[in-house]
């Protein structure tokens, strides 16, 4: 403790204090209705969860869940899990939404904005990488065909695999 502290003191002089205080949310855990069950990252202990926030009405998340398919199927065995929690408040443009864009990931369900704001999300989508030990990796926000790289690249870092 008093290494970290020493560590922490000398980035806050040298002017790095973003490297100690980097943003999180206040709480990554959450439990909420899914599509088959009740969906809990706490399930998820000692995996890789991209945790992705999605509305029906949202274009580009549209465009993100072929991509975020792909990424289960090629991950998957490595350890990733892909939780997608929407956030509409009608679960009948939710359901709408995935008849036209079917899911090979988990799906969970927010009507109520609790975990979008623990997680402070600002846009469709955004979305979260935690790590095997519970703590946040990356955040991502929107999405576009050319993030696809960074985000995979990103994803293959936490689960340790090599390029």
């Amino acid at each position: 403790m008093k290494t970290l502290l020493k560590y922490a003191a000398i980035l806050s002089i040298a002017g790095f204090t973003q490297l100690v205080a980097a943003q999180e949310p206040k709480q990554l855990g959450f439990e909420l209705p899914g599509q088959s069950g009740k969906v809990s990252l706490r399930e998820h202990a000692g995996k890789v969860v991209y945790v992705d926030f999605w509305a029906s009405w949202c274009g580009p998340c549209k465009q993100s869940f072929p991509f975020m398919n792909d990424l289960q199927k090629k991950y998957g065995s490595a350890g990733l899990r892909i939780i997608a929690i929407n956030v509409d408040k009608s679960n009948e443009d939710a359901q709408k939404f995935l008849s036209k864009n079917p899911t090979q990931f988990t799906l969970a369900f927010d009507a109520e904005g609790s975990v979008p704001t623990q997680y402070e999300v600002k846009g469709m989508p955004s979305s979260y990488l935690i790590g095997r030990d519970g703590k946040l990796i990356y955040v991502h926000k929107g999405f576009k065909a050319q993030d696809q790289a960074e985000i995979e690249a990103k994803i293959r870092l936490a689960l340790g695999l090599k390029d």
